[in-house]
Order: C-alpha cells, then sequence, then structure tokens
C-alpha cells in the first residue's frame, strides 16, 4: 500500500458517493427518500470495505482498477453510453419518488436488495478466482484462461454478476421506470462481451479452446 494509492482511492469513494447523491436527492427535492438511503449503504459499505482489503491484500489490482481506462475505441462509446444510462436511471429515480408516478412496495424494494447482495457476493467471488480481472479490455502480462469456480459455468460470471447489480438498483430506489432504462444495458454488455471475446481470442492463448469447452457466454442454457 502507497500514500497516493489511499488518497487516490478514498478521492474516488467520495466523489462517486457525493455524485450518486446528488444525482438521486436533487430530482427527488427531498432527502426523505428512504430507499435511496438503503441503496447508498449496501453499495458504497461493501464497497468501501473491500476497497481496504484490496488495499492490504492486492494493492496492484486495485490501482489498476482506479487507473482502468480503455483502449479499445469501440468501448470507450461503450462506457459513455453507459454513464448515460445510469444518469438517467438516479434522476428518474429521484423524479418517480418525488412526483408518485408509480412507487414500487417496501417488500419489494427488500427482495430487490437481497438480490442485489447476492449479486456483489457473486463479484466478490469471481474477483477471487481471477486474479486478472480488469475493467478494461486488455490481455495482462503473464495473463492466463481462468476455467474454474464460475468460470467453468459461464464464459463471464463477472458480467452476469454486474447485470444482476445494476437491473437491481431501479427496484431497490422503487423505479420501475428507472428499471425500463436500465433494461437498455442488456445489448449494451452484449457487445462489450462480443468485442472482449474478439480481442481475448486473438491475444490470449488458450481462450478459443476455453471457449469450445463452455459454451454460454453470460447466463447458463440461454447464451
Amino acid at each position: 500500500m502507497t500514500t497516493r494509492l489511499f488518497f487516490q482511492a478514498l478521492a474516488k469513494f467520495f466523489l462517486g458517493l457525493v455524485l450518486v447523491m446528488v444525482l438521486i436527492f436533487v430530482p427527488a427535492g427531498t432527502l426523505h427518500y428512504w430507499q435511496a438511503w438503503l441503496f447508498i449503504g449496501i453499495l458504497f459499505v461493501p464497497m468501501f470495505v473491500v476497497g481496504i482489503i484490496l488495499m492490504f491484500r492486492n494493492p496492484d489490482l486495485l490501482r489498476s482498477r482506479l487507473d482502468a481506462k480503455e483502449k479499445e475505441t469501440e468501448q470507450k462509446s461503450v462506457v459513455l453510453i453507459s454513464g448515460l444510462l445510469f444518469i438517467a436511471m438516479f434522476v428518474t429515480a429521484g423524479l418517480n419518488y418525488r412526483f408518485g408516478w408509480w412507487v414500487l412496495s417496501d417488500k419489494f424494494v427488500i427482495i430487490a436488495a437481497i438480490v442485489f447482495l447476492l449479486g456483489y457476493v457473486l463479484y466478490g467471488a469471481v474477483m477471487r478466482e481471477n486474479v486478472w480481472l480488469s475493467r478494461t479490455i486488455e490481455v495482462q502480462d503473464h495473463q492466463q484462461v481462468v476455467d474454474s469456480g464460475l468460470y467453468g459455468l459461464v464464459r463471464h460470471p463477472m458480467y452476469f454478476a454486474t447485470l444482476l447489480l445494476f437491473l437491481t438498483i431501479p427496484l431497490i430506489l422503487a423505479s420501475p421506470w428507472s428499471f425500463l432504462i436500465m433494461l437498455l444495458y442488456i445489448p449494451i454488455i452484449v457487445k462489450r462481451i462480443r468485442n472482449e471475446e474478439k480481442v481475448l481470442g486473438q491475444d490470449l492463448g488458450g481462450y478459443k479452446a476455453y471457449t469450445e469447452r463452455i459454451r454460454y457466454r453470460l447466463i447458463p442454457f440461454i447464451w
């Protein structure tokens, strides 16, 4: 761990926290939006804990995720569109709460929060299984094909966990309209997976053989 890494991680954490709060609470017109506080708690508290663990146990992985910048031109557009979707989703959730367009029941929100936490657990399992996990599409030095654990079921378990997380966020915020917006993320993640497999097939030894053994990319028996 270095001092620079510590302050870099801390700055990005609080910047993300403030940004999410502004995007949700300003459109909501109130801080009395308990579903938003629930979401912020189950998102940022585990994120903080995982960040601390990585800082001491695997600072290189934390550094690579903090400094991640897409090199693939196609993926830069994917990142941009994803960012715009999140802004639209958060703002719509705030407006939905403010004007009471279509607010989900408390029971539904709690169920969505539990599913979100399960997605976090899956994400953590993937991070533990794959030491070359990166936020960008690239082949790292000495990288090898991982085919154990969840990678023995689908080729991209990280994206499955990500999709689970992203699709439950608007439900935790009690906003079906925001959920409809986030459904647009499905074709985005499909595009990202196709591009990633193209890069890995070209640059990572053994990956093509792995795709022949593990048939499904994202969801078993579906795709």
